[in-house]
């Protein structure tokens, strides 16, 4: 069920986008709101799953994970139990940290990242050719990041 969002919630979602860490006391002189208000929206656009949570964001390189790929992934079988077994063992590997399911000629979009070659030659050796199901797979490396946000486009959201 989609929340029921005002231009005061967009705006602290837009803020706590920006800076995850701002302080609710700042976060409250940002948006207009007195302290206590701020926190009661924000406690509850957490209650209702639009604020799904909280974290850092690395940069790969800087922790050895220098390979950046994206997989298309084709299944031999589309029935739900292959589905959800592939769904499950991609679940499982450290090195998918997105998998979307797809329309067109490939079922899945899996993004990973892995040390070098030799870690993305093992992840699709070892692990993902091995997977039941596995039909097909077509592989992009990734040579330069053009854009990356983790904040949705709050400017095309429509408020109550």
């Amino acid at each position: 069920m989609q929340a029921t969002l005002d231009r005061t919630d967009l705006r602290i979602l837009a803020t706590l986008q920006a800076n995850g860490r701002i302080s609710n006391a700042e976060l409250a002189a940002e948006v207009n709101l007195s302290p206590s208000a701020c926190l009661r929206r924000v406690q509850k656009l957490e209650a209702d799953g639009v604020l799904a949570g909280y974290g850092a964001r690395l940069e790969p390189r800087a922790i050895g994970l220098g390979l950046q790929a994206f997989v298309r992934v084709q299944l031999s079988r589309h029935e739900s139990d292959a589905v959800a077994q592939f769904s499950a063992t991609v679940a499982d590997w450290d090195e998918v940290v997105a998998c979307h399911a797809l329309t067109g000629d490939m079922d899945y979009l899996l993004q990973v990242y892995v040390a070098d070659l030799d870690g993305f030659s093992a992840f699709l050796l070892d692990r993902l050719l091995n997977a039941a199901g596995v039909a097909d797979v077509n592989t992009s490396f990734v040579l330069r990041t053009v854009k990356a946000s983790t904040a949705l486009p709050l400017g095309n959201a429509r408020p109550a």
